[in-house]
Formats: C-alpha cells, structure tokens, sequence
C-alpha cells in the first residue's frame, strides 16, 4: 500500500471504513490506522467517527500525472523530459539541483505536493500546505551561459501569467523582478537557481509557488499582503489543470528566452508592469533608493527615475515596493 494510493480513495471527502481500505488496499485494518497516522503527520486533517471510518473534510485535490500528460501542447511535451511527481520533500528547487550536481539535465519537471523546507527569494520561507497550491521546478539549459540569463525572471512571470490568461484569470501584474500580483497581493512567486559556466553551458532551476487555495491558519504566517486562485475565482479548475496551462505557457517562452532573450518580450511585459509610473523604493539590504518607476529595459533592468535622471537597476538581493 501506498500513501498515494489511500489519498486517492480519500480525496472524495466521503467517509470509508477502516475495512473497505483494508479491501481495496489489501492490507489490514491495522495498517490502514498507521497509514493515518502519517497522513496527520503531513498536516492532513482526517475526521474519524466510530462505525463509519475516516474521511478528509472538503476532500483532495491531488495531481493526476496522466491527466497533466494528456493537457499538455504536443509541441510542449516533445520538449520536457523526466516527470517526478512527489507527496511531500523538502524543496523542488533542492531537489532538481541536487540533481543536477550528478548529472546535467534539460526539460525536467519536479512537482510536490508539500513542500517542508520551500523557499523564496532572499532566504524566506515559502508556505507549502499540502495539496492546496503548486510548488513545482523546471530545468532548462542555455548554451550562452549564466551571462545570457539577464531578464530571464522576468520572463518566467510573464510564462506564467500568460498560462494563468489561458485559464481566464485577467487583472493579473507582475512586480519586477519576479512575482505576480492580482489588486496589490501576492499570488506567485519565481526562484531562479544556476548550476553550470559563466560563458558556456548552464542549467537553470525555475522554482514557481502558486497560491491556489490556501488555507488561512497557514497563510496566517505569511509576512505581506497575499491572495490564492479560490479568492480571485470562486470555482478554480483542477490544480492538474492549472499546472498544466502554465507549463503549456512556460515551455515556449524559457525555448524562446534562450534563441532572443528578453527584448522581445519586454512591451508585453510592461503592460502588466505594477509598478509602472508610480513611485517605489529600491531596497539593498540597508539602503534604498526612491523614485519613480519607468518601466525596464531591453535587458530586464529596473528604470527608475530619481533626482540623477533615469537610472538602471538590475536583479539581485534586492526587493521593490510601492509607495502610497
């Protein structure tokens, strides 16, 4: 038996006893209750009543990898490579790079239910409630190397927000240099992590946390204003379906990104600019530079009007926020 395998039969929300699992699973009642165990251990909440068994309240919507294979382009699927498909690990982006450390990669995809250990940029944690968002990573090489990266996060939003278009979600910004916003919230976010040369061939690791139904006692932890696909929405499709948009959307622009870069893209871009003309801070650890944001450039700079004139800002640990 499975742990997987259990989820499946629990995910309709609907009580089953602890002999019916034992059937399907072929297992004893006694191992069914282990099994419950673990799952509480995942922070999974199970209701169980004498004489009628257990039940997940509201149900699971796990990921299907079948299903996510058959919403894939044809095009999109010609250019991934392995699928992995966890319950619950640490991090996607640590996996795929310790990956990577044994042997180069191209086009894989590491997907989690749980994330114990997610992290954002600058070090921060990223809330990973089981089976309730999406946390998955994306390798991908560029044989210009990490020189050529300039701008890439900032197309990885734009992948994104476009595969999030293709579901019918509109009003969504992106907030440079790589998080998407809908009326001022965070809604996702992008790790970009290198393993490889400086001038030859590099692997990127594209980590994205998606917000699609988080639960409150959990987005409670969260440090800045933020908000999930069910708020937006009310009815949110599938997160195998939303999965499989923005990797259908993702793929094509991380191909296109290596032949042209972020030129191409950057008027796109700037019309779901959030901070386009409104006045921001540039924050560098304890320094901050206040201006007037006009946009980025060619190469995904950061255009920032202060007294001194227009001025360039490139990616980094830094982090950029409105002004009221």
């Amino acid at each position: 038996m499975t742990t997987r395998s259990l989820l499946s039969i629990l995910a309709d929300g609907l009580f089953h006893s602890g002999q019916e699992l034992g059937e399907q699973l072929a297992v004893s009642r006694s191992a069914i209750w282990k099994q419950m165990r673990k799952l509480e251990e995942l922070g999974i909440e199970i209701y169980s009543v004498k004489g009628r068994g257990y039940r997940l309240p509201g149900g699971l919507d796990l990921l299907s990898v079948d299903a996510f294979a058959a919403a894939l382009d044809a095009n999109v699927a010609a250019q991934l490579g392995d699928m992995q498909f966890d319950l619950s690990i640490p991090s996607t982006n640590l996996l795929a790079m310790q990956q990577l450390q044994q042997k180069p990669g191209h086009g894989r995809l590491y997907v989690a239910e749980q994330q114990t250990a997610g992290r954002g940029r600058r070090g921060r944690a990223w809330v990973s409630p089981f089976a309730r968002n999406l946390y998955f990573s994306l390798v991908w090489r560029f044989p210009q190397g990490a020189a050529s990266l300039e701008g890439l996060s900032l197309a990885v939003g734009l992948g994104l927000a476009r595969g999030l278009a293709r579901l019918g979600l509109e009003g969504v910004e992106l907030k440079w240099p790589n998080d998407l916003l809908w009326q001022g919230r965070k809604l996702a976010g992008v790790l970009l992590e290198v393993s490889g040369e400086a001038s030859g061939d590099c692997q990127v690791v594209t980590g994205v946390g998606l917000n699609v139904a988080m639960p409150q006692e959990q987005g409670a932890g969260i440090d800045q204003p933020w908000v999930d696909l069910q708020q937006i929405c009310g009815i949110v499709p599938s997160r195998t379906q939303v999965l499989a948009a923005l990797v259908n959307e993702l793929v094509p622009v991380l191909a296109a990104f290596a032949e042209s870069g972020f030129e191409p893209l950057v008027d796109e871009w700037q019309a779901l600019d959030a901070c386009r003309d409104q006045r921001v801070s540039l924050n560098f650890g304890l320094n901050a530079v206040e201006g007037i944001c006009r946009g980025v450039s060619g190469s995904g700079a950061l255009m920032l009007e202060t007294a001194a004139g227009v001025e360039s800002f490139h990616g980094g640990e830094v982090s950029l926020r409105r002004l009221s």
